[in-house]
């Protein structure tokens, strides 16, 4: 369990004078009047009070154990065996499996947070509220849908939140707070929706912005991204050690759609190659992570990259990571190059995927109506052509 104690310190703790006492989540610390510390637990989980005296300094015990216990006792309850007075089995609430969710989340390094975050935060708590996470029905979740859209929200935004509440329910299965997935939750049905891709001009001024950036990875991510289509993500978790400079492919373990090999250019792998030899480390990732964490790669470059759009004159609002990907896209289907291919290139899952860039009012859908541009030879048309039936009949 890791909490950030502000207050709660160990060099707070060992400040505190006989009958002083630190409170900070859900944990306290009091110096008796021996000068002993003694922690203890006071904490709510799904409506009932727990509170534990967890023990004395002198015994061994430090705010680690106290830590530990309020772990086990969330735990506890999420199966149904917490020692309570009721001595009654407690179903976990959608609300705390929402935050407890959220939590896990930041713990283990999960992706998206801050976007599932506010979809929990804005729409599903408080319609789930406080009904018993595994007795959600597929009639709750439809209804759910119904109210979002009701109140003039898009079938993509309703889906995005769905997603949340589902990825919610499969980690729930996988943590064992739920013995089985309750309901089904079906998304709604989406248009293609509206595909914005960058001009050359507004490309290469977005190349010049990023390598005037002072995030010295930005220029080459933004390189990759318009060269390769490759999505945000893909991206980060590229390693030196997996790309075939001869073949110009790169092995992508972790794909949307699962794994597979990324052509690149001859002009992109000749940039990372002169760019692995003045790495320390030749075979690591090619966007490592700047500061020790869990990860050891690049998060995302979404705050960089909004500076260098900014700087190349572009809307933010427009202009995302995941512009270059549309742009390289649609670049590909403008010049005329097969579906198939362009699936091969994109990783895309599906064709059907892929003919979302195939706009109706691109160039090239013009460039190729010249070829069927069909017209009778000017001798062969008269006048009599043109008169009805009648008329020629009365000659």
């Amino acid at each position: 369990m890791s909490i950030k104690f502000v207050h709660l310190t160990r060099n707070n703790i060992r400040a505190l004078e006989p009958g002083q006492s630190i409170s900070e989540h859900g944990i306290q610390a009091a110096r008796l009047s021996n000068s002993d510390i003694r922690y203890a637990v006071n904490i709510m989980i799904d409506g009932q009070r727990v509170h534990r005296t967890i023990g004395r300094e002198s015994e061994g015990v430090t705010r680690t154990q106290a830590e530990e216990f309020i772990s086990s006792a969330r735990n506890k309850v999420r199966e149904g065996r917490l020692d309570l007075p009721s001595n009654r089995k407690i179903s976990l609430s959608f609300s705390s499996a929402a935050d407890d969710y959220i939590v896990r989340l930041n713990e283990t390094g999960g992706k998206n947070i801050e976007k599932k975050s506010q979809h929990i935060k804005d729409h599903l708590k408080p319609f789930f509220r406080n009904q018993p996470l595994d007795k959600l029905t597929d009639f709750t979740v439809g209804r759910y849908s119904k109210r979002r859209s009701e109140s003039g929200a898009k079938a993509g935004t309703i889906n995005r939140e769905l997603a949340t509440l589902s990825h919610l329910m499969s980690k729930a299965l996988e943590w064992k707070w739920i013995k089985s997935k309750p309901c089904k939750i079906s998304r709604l049905r989406e248009g293609p929706g509206r595909i914005f891709a960058m001009s050359d001009e507004q490309c290469q001024a977005l190349i010049e912005a990023a390598m005037a950036d002072q995030d010295s990875d930005l220029w080459l991510f933004v390189l990759v991204g318009l060269n390769t289509a490759m999505r945000h993500r893909e991206i980060l978790r590229i390693r030196f050690d997996q790309i075939n400079f001869d073949a110009l492919r790169i092995h992508v373990p972790e794909a949307k759609s699962g794994e597979r090999s990324q052509p690149i250019t001859r002009e992109l792998a000749e940039i990372l190659v002169r760019e692995r030899l003045m790495r320390d480390d030749e075979s690591g990732f090619v966007f490592p992570a700047r500061r020790k964490s869990g990860q050891p790669h690049r998060y995302d470059f979404t705050d960089s990259f909004r500076r260098a759009v900014k700087r190349a004159g572009l809307d933010t609002k427009t202009v995302t990571p995941h512009t270059m990907r549309h742009t390289a896209i649609t670049k590909l289907v403008q010049a005329g190059v097969d579906i198939p291919t362009i699936q091969r290139i994109s990783g895309h899952k599906t064709i059907q995927m892929v003919m979302r860039y195939t706009h109706v009012h691109a160039p090239h859908i013009d460039a190729a109506l010249n070829h069927l541009s069909y017209k009778p030879n000017s001798d062969t048309i008269t006048q009599e052509l043109h008169n009805d039936d009648g008329q020629r009949a009365k000659r």
